[in-house]
């Protein structure tokens, strides 16, 4: 199964033997004619052929980015990579699929030669026919990105076990499978377990399965099929469950109010604090800590919903405003298309004219007529341009005042909430402050009825050391509040000032665009009507 080896040394894939191999294609390549009359443009080339060349390594083929045919067969290549930039690869063949694979339009064989591994195709998602004959592959993984993948040809290779046929299951649009000539096809049960497990195959080692065969091998491996069916629906479920999860915590963080509908501050204040967490055992406190808690997850989600309420209000007003922007420039655009409509057909009838008039001093005003509607249509479609620049900039001017402003009411709003979350820190330190020296005092007298725990025990050796333990967990409380509430502000001022940039760019490149625009048209008018120079005319 492996590639013979011969007299030639390894070769490196370099922009020489891409230059020849893209240039030697042939008449009938459109890639190849360009590349021998005009010179190569990698981007260009559709189809690429470099078989029996003794390649060693697959490099160099980042420029060919719409390459759809690639054929490597017959190397002695040991790894699959390079690959990164082909995404749009239809077709990976193989010589033992090459008289079925004749017609399609991408195609990369890799047959013949030293591959251990499926690995590197991670990007070529376009894929629909994976060919990979006569190598060493033993096992088939790495193929999730694959999902158009429609034909996979792995014959005359080391593949011995059947579970990889389950693998195989997750590709909705497999086809045509062929595993010929591995040590997994000797097997008594192969072709029916196949079946059985890929029940939407239609070809098996370029065998099309009749109904007969599928039928009976459902029915000899139903019970097992049905476990394996209720794992994968377990397991779907679970799929779709942390995609949902993880598009809702995206909706959150657009909202920049992640993890506050629930406990999470409040966890992450005494997460850090083994202070706190040692003084929740004094009497009382458990308590004490549970109503602060309860009071404070209430205003983290009274600040979540506050904060996906603004958030749909941001969007209203952004989609509201580009809507404006798309609606003036197409009105624009409308009224410039008319005015050159008007313009190209007196022009044309102006130029027609020109060319009929036999007398010299009549051509010469006829020109300087149409010289004079050139600069008429400049000056009108340049005076459009620059209405639009206005109205567009007093559009920009408000949707920024109004952003500026929902801004600024949101973070008002939210350090506002803010503080009330320190205001029940402040309460709550006060109270266990009372608490601890009292504690304090009764372990001095005798009079503590309750046991503590060694480490919170260890605390009350004097009044300083209690209180210093009470006022360390009080500042990590703080600093937690104060660090998200920044944080906070930090990203929706940051996201407001990165719009807002990104909005008059965008007007500067629009601008800029049209005037270019625009001053081609005009000095293709120009030209046109310069080269009806008079001794032309007349000859």
């Amino acid at each position: 199964m492996n590639q013979p080896c011969n007299s030639m040394e390894p070769r490196v894939m370099d922009d020489d033997m891409l230059k020849l191999a893209v240039g030697d294609q042939g008449p009938q390549e459109e890639a190849g004619q360009l590349a021998k009359q005009e010179g190569i443009l990698f981007k260009d080339v559709l189809s690429l052929q470099l078989d029996f060349r003794n390649i060693l390594r697959i490099d160099n083929l980042w420029q060919f980015e719409n390459l759809r045919k690639l054929q490597l067969d017959n190397n002695i290549i040991e790894k699959i990579e390079g690959l990164e930039n082909l995404a749009h690869l239809v077709w990976l063949g193989s010589s033992d699929s090459h008289a079925s694979a004749s017609q399609v339009a991408g195609i990369t064989d890799l047959s013949f030669n030293n591959i251990e591994t499926i690995e590197g195709l991670d990007t070529l998602v376009n894929l629909e026919d994976l060919s990979l004959f006569n190598n060493r592959i033993s096992k088939i993984d790495s193929l999730d990105a694959l999902v158009k993948l429609q034909v996979l040809s792995l014959g005359n290779n080391r593949i011995d076990n059947m579970m990889n046929i389950i693998y195989l299951r997750r590709f909705k649009c497999l086809r045509t499978l062929s595993l010929s000539r591995n040590p997994i096809s000797e097997a008594e049960d192969y072709k029916m377990f196949i079946c059985a497990y890929l029940p939407d195959l239609m070809y098996l080692d370029y065998r099309r399965i009749d109904d007969h065969t599928k039928k009976l091998a459902e029915a000899k491996h139903q019970y097992s099929i049905d476990e394996l069916k209720h794992q994968e629906n377990l397991m779907q479920a679970q799929l779709e469950d942390e995609q949902a999860q993880r598009e809702e915590l995206e909706k959150h963080k657009t909202a920049f109010v992640e993890h506050l509908n629930g406990s999470f501050l409040f966890d992450s204040m005494y997460a850090e604090d083994s202070e706190g967490n040692n003084l929740s055992y004094l009497p009382g406190v458990g308590e004490l800590l549970e109503t602060y808690k309860d009071k404070f997850v209430i205003i983290c989600v009274n600040i979540f919903e506050y904060g996906l309420k603004q958030q749909e209000k941001r969007k209203t007003e952004l989609d509201t405003f580009s809507e404006c922007v798309r609606e003036a420039i197409q009105e624009n655009q409308e009224q410039g298309k008319r005015k050159i409509a008007k313009f190209e057909e007196k022009h044309l009838s102006s130029l027609s004219a020109i060319r009929e008039e036999l007398e010299l001093p009549n051509i010469e005003k006829m020109i300087l007529e149409c010289s004079a509607d050139i600069s008429e249509l400049f000056d009108a479609l340049m005076t459009l341009e620059m209405q639009l620049v206005e109205q567009l900039e007093e559009t920009i001017n408000m949707f920024e005042r109004n952003i500026v402003d929902m801004v600024g009411l949101f973070i008002e709003n939210v350090q506002s909430l803010m503080a009330q979350c320190r205001d029940l820190e402040n309460h709550h330190h006060e109270k266990l402050l009372e608490i601890s020296i009292s504690t304090l005092e009764k372990i001095v007298e005798g009079d503590l009825d309750e046991d503590l725990p060694n480490d919170l025990r260890a605390l009350f050796v004097d009044k300083d050391t209690i209180v210093n333990a009470v006022g360390a967990s009080h500042d990590i409380h703080l600093l937690k509040i104060d660090n998200r509430e920044d944080e906070l502000v930090t990203r929706i001022n940051s996201w407001c000032t990165r719009l807002i940039d990104r909005i008059h760019k965008d007007e500067i490149m629009r601008n800029r665009k049209r005037v270019k625009e625009i001053n081609q048209y005009i000095d293709h008018m120009q030209s046109e009507l310069d080269n009806l120079e008079c001794g032309d005319i007349l000859d």
